[in-house]
């Protein structure tokens, strides 16, 4: 049997946005035993996936911190005598740590001062030559590397075990003492930068609209930093809202969001997961690029103001009233919620 090692993406967003590649590997080589090697704050997405076998964990922050730490997880990893390693994350450790692993093959783009490590050298795709969206980035790894033949016809950004998800997801919220459902979803924070936030005045007044439609409750997610923020949302909306940032792992997070019947959200990992768990998703975008990173979802919408300045790409915005957020009302995302509910409702009725 092929041993393989799969060196994951960082952060939320990105290990969603591989996950088409990881399903292609599966789908074209079915009898290996995939093993992910994952960060803890990110190896909840992959549990139960039918795309990989295991998740090994790295515990970058306690015991494979530093060079001592990194060799002690190498040593492990070559007691396993994996033959092949594909490395979706791009950094110079994905690569030396595997080395260190002892594992015949090693394959990642040389990128980064790492191609001394590499056996299978891939180079980095030129602009304009695979379509713009990361997806396709982490596919033409594979397909660089004679993994695959061509991009699947179906690249969409998807999470499996969805029955089982919603089932605890409604648990939990028994667990809480809360309301089964409806639910409202709203993510209104986003990593690296306040230039990618929405204003939570207006996060506050499209998910009461909205709560007011579908007779809902509102949850409002977030790391544990955002919690001021969730508090601020949840307080505009009123008693119907709960602030549940930094209350949830990952794998809770999952459970809990996949039984919403509509996700509010900035750019961010959430967005990703909430689009890739099939869950209507309205997400304003502003200072990145919604062409290379917005979500891949038939079920997902996105929202942005045309303004010169976007997308910057900036962590704060340098422009006086912030005019790609500031541009987009409160009244404009529930026009597009309730629009993406009258196409998704009547397709999920004829799903047996």
């Amino acid at each position: 049997m092929q041993r393989l090692l799969v060196r994951a993406t960082n952060w939320l967003g990105d290990a969603v946005m591989s996950i088409p590649a990881l399903r292609e590997i599966r789908r074209v080589h079915p009898g290996w035993h995939i093993t992910v090697l994952a960060h803890p704050w990110v190896a909840g997405l992959y549990a139960g996936e039918p795309f990989c076998d295991e998740v090994a964990l790295y515990h970058k922050r306690a015991q494979h911190r530093g060079l001592l730490g990194r060799e002690r997880l190498a040593r492990a990893l070559r007691e396993r005598k994996f033959q092949r390693a594909i490395l979706l994350q791009n950094a110079f450790d994905a690569a030396w740590l595997a080395w260190r692993a002892g594992i015949p093959e090693r394959i990642g783009f040389d990128r980064d001062g790492r191609g001394p490590f590499l056996t299978g050298r891939i180079p980095r795709p030129s602009p304009g030559e695979i379509p713009r969206h990361q997806r396709f980035y982490y596919l033409e790894l594979l397909r660089r590397a004679g993994l695959i033949e061509s991009m699947p016809a179906d690249a969409e950004s998807r999470l499996g075990g969805l029955s089982d998800r919603r089932s605890r997801g409604a648990a939990q919220w028994r667990r809480r003492g809360l309301p089964e459902g409806p639910w409202i979803g709203v993510s209104p924070g986003a990593a690296f930068g306040a230039a990618k936030q929405w204003l939570p005045e207006r996060f506050a007044a499209a998910a009461a609209a909205l709560a007011d439609d579908l007779g809902a409750n509102v949850a409002v997610f977030g790391s544990s930093s955002e919690m001021p923020l969730a508090q601020e949302v949840a307080k505009g909306v009123g008693e119907r809202a709960r602030a549940l940032a930094g209350d949830t792992t990952l794998a809770e997070y999952l459970e809990l969001a996949s039984t919403c019947t509509l996700y509010l959200t900035n750019d961010s990992g959430s967005m990703h997961a909430a689009a890739a768990l099939g869950i209507p998703t309205v997400a304003v975008f502003g200072a990145t690029d919604a062409d290379a990173t917005g979500p891949a979802s038939s079920t997902a919408r996105v929202i942005r103001e045309p303004v010169d300045c976007s997308p910057c790409l900036l962590r704060e915005c340098i422009v006086d009233g912030h005019p790609c957020m500031t541009g987009v009302s409160a009244d404009r995302v529930v026009n597009v919620a309730r629009a993406l509910l009258g196409e998704v409702r009547p397709a999920n009725r004829t799903q047996p």
